[in-house]
């Protein structure tokens, strides 16, 4: 399958789109995801089986369905496919969680109010995703000689992980929040989890909100490394796009789980690197030789494991 070309149909892509949209509804309406409290650990640890759980559960379905449309060749290629494009979208997800974690301390953003940031920073991330994936499926599509681009691009941004692997972003200096400061009145102080409030008739914006606008866009900066890197596994929309937001429906979980141990994985951020490097790489070489699914998908696990025991092992050494 080539291109636009994919094993989904009509009915698959509106009962995804519906089942994403349930969850929402549940987390907001009935599990209290609107509603400011601090999110123990306990609790995020359910939610990430939860959401982990949900995909692999969604990988059985469809590897069952296609075993029986499609013959078990193709239920087994996209099922790997599925399987590892969610490992490298879960694993690239962790950077994503480094980074709010700076951003809320730069602004002191109590606990309780991060959940939901996160919750309305998740929402612009899926109409994000969904716009970003479509068109680099197009562009795919027509432009095969695309993914050789996004192979350098990846290659590059790994390299420079490498290089400035311990570099913190300058929040207060960030481009996004000095726009925002200059167009946008701001109302200084804290202002509960509010994003916007009227005083004396006039609507400004709270702190929270830019905080928000700041999530977006790091989220839309990693979408950048992320997308093309799953190409490199499948060039199949429906594939792409829901390991994607399965992984971004456990990422606000996921960040609630690592808030307390993130200075513990310091080195996974290497292992994030080496996998950009080897996606990269991967793709570049394709016209010589084409690495099977199973081996990309040992690679890859084999670097984030690697890193994250190495990680542990020099935390406890330190200690």
């Amino acid at each position: 399958m080539n291109g636009l070309d994919t094993i989904a149909t009509g009915p698959m892509w509106a009962g995804f789109i519906f089942f994403v949209l349930v969850m929402l509804a549940l987390d907001l309406f009935v599990f209290g995801g609107n509603k400011a409290h601090k999110v123990k650990v306990k609790e995020a640890a359910i939610w990430s089986a939860v959401w982990v759980g949900l995909a692999m559960l969604f990988n059985a379905g469809l590897w069952w369905y296609l075993n029986g449309t499609a013959g078990p060749e193709i239920a087994d290629q996209k099922a790997l496919e599925f399987f590892s494009g969610y490992l490298i979208e879960k694993a690239l997800s962790v950077d994503n969680v480094f980074v709010f974690l700076l951003i809320f301390t730069a602004f002191q953003v109590p606990q309780q109010y991060q959940r939901r940031v996160l919750l309305y920073g998740v929402l612009g991330a899926i109409v994000m995703r969904a716009i970003m994936i479509m068109a680099g499926a197009w562009v795919v599509s027509e432009f095969s000689w695309v993914l050789y681009v996004f192979g350098a691009f990846l290659l590059i941004t790994g390299m420079r992980m490498l290089v400035a692997v311990d570099a913190k972003p300058d929040v207060e200096n960030n481009p996004v929040l000095k726009i925002a400061r200059r167009y946008l009145r701001v109302a200084e102080g804290d202002h509960g989890e509010r994003f916007i409030v009227v005083k004396n008739g006039v609507r400004y914006v709270t702190p929270l909100f830019l905080v928000l606008l700041l999530i977006e866009a790091t989220d839309l900066v990693f979408a950048v490394d992320s997308i093309p890197a799953i190409f490199a596994i499948t060039q199949d929309p429906f594939i792409v796009f829901t390991s994607n937001l399965f992984a971004i429906l456990g990422l606000r979980a996921l960040y609630f789980l690592l808030v307390d141990v993130a200075d513990r994985f310091h080195l996974l951020k290497y292992g994030l690197a080496m996998v950009l490097v080897f996606i990269g790489a991967k793709m570049l070489i394709m016209p010589w030789y084409h690495m099977p699914v199973q081996a990309s998908l040992t690679v890859v696990a084999v670097l984030i494991a690697s890193s994250c025991i190495a990680s542990v092992w020099v935390t406890r050494k330190k200690k």
